[in-house]
């Protein structure tokens, strides 16, 4: 068994590795928990959308040098999206550079006909996303048709968009104008960009209650079951917990959280929860 807990050598990079054969038996599967729409009817107006910022970060390095193959946890990304899509909501897609969105294809759900469906559908925009910064002034807008910001999971969120001043400016209209925040595992580490020049006091997300990925799994079983070859450089909750906000969970369970607008799960088991969330606050939103 040893070997198949070793991380897998990513062939298109010099040290770096896809999760171990054994994490993707305990952690990945060909079919979601998607069982159907849970709302009454979509939205049919057309003006409202929501905003996804995804990453389009391929390698996060860890402790000891070697570099996780990472990007968008598919399943993170695309049930929420299936639910707020088929709420009646358009989705830009957007990245910080407009390059595309990343993927960690180890953990599609191939056997999934409403994911894959939807994955195909959205294609054109993970492959040719929005450069954020370029669309920041029509997001940020006054008369701005978006009704909120969906930043999905995958290792590959604590690269680049927690240090962002893009984002910052997202997350900032977001609080101001009373908008959606959603997101959930390790999406919350953009969180961080409001954090970015700022005094810890006035981190906009401090006092909330969220739900995110635990710090114990990557410190502990992700590195020992070889899902990622190392330890992190930094810990996502710890980060987010010294700047006085409260993680709910400890373990992951698809637990998910609606403290004001901000909506959050705890895992890719809280994909499908989310997505059913996401979708009843919005139409409410616009009811």
């Amino acid at each position: 068994m040893a070997d198949l807990k070793s991380p897998v050598a990513d062939r298109a990079e010099h040290n770096a590795f896809f999760p171990s054969e054994y994490s993707l038996s305990q952690y990945v599967a060909k079919k979601t928990d998607f069982d159907g729409f849970k709302f009454d009817k979509p939205y049919t107006g057309g003006k409202y959308k929501i905003l996804m910022v995804a990453s389009d970060e391929r390698y996060l390095e860890m402790k000891n040098g070697k570099l996780f193959s990472t990007g968008n946890h598919p399943v993170e990304t695309m049930l929420p999206m299936l639910h707020i899509h088929h709420a009646g909501f358009e989705i830009e897609v957007a990245t910080l550079s407009g390059n595309s969105v990343k993927f960690e294809m180890w953990a599609m759900p191939t056997e999934d006909e409403a994911v894959m469906g939807l994955y195909e559908t959205y294609l054109p925009k993970f492959k040719n996303p929005h450069k954020l910064a370029d669309i920041l002034a029509e997001v940020t807008a006054e008369d701005s048709p978006y009704l909120g910001v969906l930043i999905p999971g995958g290792h590959a969120a604590l690269h680049g968009l927690p240090f962002s001043n893009d984002v910052k400016a997202v997350l900032n209209w977001a609080f101001a104008n009373d908008k959606y925040i959603i997101s959930l595992c390790h999406g919350p580490a953009a969180f961080l960009a409001a954090s970015v020049g700022e005094k810890p006091e006035d981190f906009p997300f401090k006092g909330y209650e969220i739900c995110v990925f635990p710090d114990a799994l990557d410190e502990g079983s992700n590195v020992d079951i070889g899902y990622i070859p190392g330890k992190l450089q930094w810990l996502l909750a710890e980060r987010l917990e010294s700047l006085g906000v409260k993680v709910l969970n400890e373990g992951i369970t698809g637990q998910v959280n609606k403290d004001r607008n901000v909506l959050t799960g705890d895992s890719p088991l809280a994909s499908n929860n989310l997505g059913i969330l996401a979708a009843e606050e919005l139409l409410k939103a616009v009811a």
